[in-house]
């Protein structure tokens, strides 16, 4: 796999990848430069074409949590921290979050606790899908933000100038320029979260595969992951969870590394122009079929559900789908089918190659921005459109320092054994699905775990972010979690994997898992 393709992974799994001083992007990449001339790499679209394109097909894309809210707390980060409009939005300046806190609310007409927690957990995934960057109470435009194409910008002033200026308080202790001024020389480091969280990633995102990342409209990924101009709709992609920062920092050739790095506030920058990518591939095809192309490219990388190959003449003619799948494998992802429908994951030497450097891929996505491949180091692969970040080593093991940490590996584990495998026992599921009708309760998980209450809960919506649990309400039937759309992301190499660390964790000490362990000897 090229360098090029690894980047591409790092990023869709763990969000932006930051780069040493005068490294430049890799290709089909943008850099966006700071004053010291380090800078962070962020994929671009082919042909400028960006998430809002599944919107124009129908496609659902991942789900955010509160997507609405998230884009109104955007929508106020963006009033106060794009004062002068002629310019481009990214970097813009920083605000104080309390006066983006207080925008938020002339915005909603509303100034209750309750709004006030919604707008903080806003925030929160927000900065995990790096839609905008939080530190000491300093809050600024993320990197995603500075993918919003040029022709955008017009809709994005006239947004903001509908914000209402909030109420400004009688008595200001410190003015917001000395807060900002404070945070500034601080020289605080901000390394973002690993949880959408989006694609997977996100989040990331994948909010992938677990992939972008922390995918989703909002969105790794992270969830995956820029916003429709008329809305500012995020996609949470990676930048969630995602491939997260290996505790041995491994780093590439060219001395970069990967994972997200936020460094708040932004005091400067620029936008450098990126590297086409696909100009090679597509540049044999009129303008119809180029269009097809990337048009599907688009769908099956961010969409939630594997799409139909009928509405894509790119998924229906073999040798368009051979092009594709070329895209694809540049980025380290590859085509999953599903009978007659089509989704991306991580390409299987991705994975190996994210094993061999000790780290795990996940996303969150899109992103914010993740999707999950299986469940020993490695496998488990996550968008963020994203704000985005998957889910990662052995479940129930120690934290290997990326991905998802001890108690979403273990809560995770609970539900694929009371959701997939128990029922799979009964017959009550086919054998090769990882999908599930039949939920976990939220009563059962507190009966079989040890974790606090409240470790539990964040647990849940870190899982629920990065796309791998689905909550369902309580109907005719009792509510609770159950495996999420990220599983459709699995190749059949992930998907023998997940079942072999099942069988290891509902089992071990039973033949099957005896055979398990001596087949991996072997290997």
């Amino acid at each position: 796999m090229s360098a090029d393709a690894v980047a591409h992974v790092r990023a869709r799994s763990g969000g932006p990848v930051s780069l040493g001083a005068a490294v430049p992007a890799p290709g089909g990449m943008v850099r966006l430069s700071r004053h010291d001339y380090t800078g962070q790499a962020l994929p671009l679209w082919p042909d400028g074409v960006t998430p809002s394109l599944l919107e124009e097909h129908q496609v659902a894309p991942m789900p955010v949590e509160r997507a609405g809210e998230t884009r109104r707390v955007l929508a106020a980060v963006l009033a106060c921290c794009w004062a002068d409009q002629s310019t481009d939005p990214w970097p813009g300046d920083p605000a104080p979050m309390e006066r983006v806190l207080d925008t938020y609310r002339a915005l909603i007409g509303r100034s209750d606790d309750l709004m006030r927690n919604w707008a903080i957990g806003a925030l929160r995934r927000l900065h995990d899908s790096a839609w905008i960057v939080m530190a000491d109470g300093i809050v600024s435009l993320g990197p995603r933000c500075a993918l919003w194409p040029v022709e955008s910008q017009s809709v994005l002033k006239d947004l903001v100038r509908r914000v209402p200026e909030p109420e400004r308080r009688a008595l200001t202790v410190v003015p917001d320029a000395d807060l900002v001024a404070a945070a500034r020389t601080s020289g605080t480091d901000l390394v973002a979260a690993t949880h959408l969280p989006d694609t997977d990633r996100a989040v990331t995102a994948h909010v992938p595969d677990t992939d972008r990342a922390v995918t989703a409209h909002v969105p790794d990924a992270d969830r995956a992951a820029a916003a429709r101009a008329s809305d500012a709709t995020p996609v949470v992609q990676p930048g969630g969870l995602a491939d997260a920062t290996d505790p041995g920092d491994p780093r590439s050739a060219d001395g970069s590394r990967g994972g997200t790095d936020l460094r708040g506030p932004v005091s400067g920058g620029r936008v450098e122009s990126g590297v086409v990518e696909f100009d090679d591939l597509l540049g044999a095809y009129d303008e119809r079929r180029r269009a097809e192309l990337v048009a599907a490219f688009m769908v099956v990388e961010h969409a939630a559900e594997p799409v139909q190959e009928a509405r894509f003449a790119a998924l229906r003619d073999p040798a368009l789908r051979r092009t594709l799948g070329e895209m694809l494998a540049r980025r380290g992802r590859t085509l999953i089918q599903h009978r007659e429908r089509w989704i991306t994951g991580y390409d299987d030497e991705a994975v190996a190659l994210a094993s061999a450097f000790g780290h795990e891929v996940t996303s969150t996505g899109s992103d914010r921005a993740a999707e999950a491949a299986a469940g020993s180091k490695g496998v488990f692969m996550a968008p963020s459109t994203s704000p985005g970040a998957g889910a990662g080593a052995r479940a129930g093991g120690a934290d290997t320092g990326a991905g998802l940490g001890e108690s979403e590996r273990a809560v995770l584990t609970l539900v694929l054994v009371h959701s997939v495998a128990i029922p799979r026992a009964e017959g009550l599921l086919p054998e090769d699905s990882w999908l599930s009708p039949h939920p976990t309760p939220a009563d059962e998980l507190r009966r079989h775990t040890q974790l606090p209450i409240g470790e539990l809960e964040s647990a849940l919506r870190t899982l629920r972010h990065a796309g791998l649990l689905t909550q369902v309400k309580a109907g005719e039937e009792a509510g609770g979690y159950v495996p999420g759309p990220q599983f459709h992301r699995l190749t059949p190499a992930a998907r023998r994997r997940l079942q072999e660390e099942l069988i290891l964790a509902a089992g071990p000490d039973t033949p099957l898992a005896a055979a398990v362990r001596a087949r991996r000897s072997a290997r």
